[in-house]
């Protein structure tokens, strides 16, 4: 987790993960992504160096701007650590269901049982 902990930390930040999704269909260059918050341009320069020096951007000199794009697989290197997460959970709510089932299973039984007792049937009088 150590080499994701810089990703993790660069997406707790709700401005970085707004980028981060702006950056998801296209490339933009720093002024079009800074046209888009009401925060300074100097701001959203310091965000866009924390996500190019944890690796989630990559940026290139394109004339005089600088364009931004989208790194996926540092983002597909933090969703493979999460999914761990998510098959436990998975795990757990096979075993709640399954407990689900045996509930009404026993509730059913137990239900048939007592109307059997209510009303005897012919073989048994």
């Amino acid at each position: 987790m150590d080499d994701l902990s810089g990703v993790a930390d660069a997406i707790a930040d709700p401005v970085r993960r707004e980028i981060l999704t702006l950056l998801r269909h296209a490339p933009l260059t720093a002024g079009d992504i800074a046209g888009r918050f009401a925060i300074s341009r100097p701001a959203v320069s310091r965000h866009l160096r924390v996500l190019r020096e944890c690796g989630l951007v990559e940026d290139e000199q394109v004339g005089r701007h600088r364009r931004y794009s989208l790194v996926p697989a540092r983002l597909g290197d933090l969703a493979d650590w999460l999914a761990q997460f998510e098959a436990e959970s998975g795990l757990w709510s096979r075993r709640l269901a399954a407990l689900d089932t045996e509930v009404h299973r026993t509730r059913r039984d137990r239900a048939q049982h007592r109307t059997a007792a209510h009303h005897p049937t012919e073989d048994t009088a």
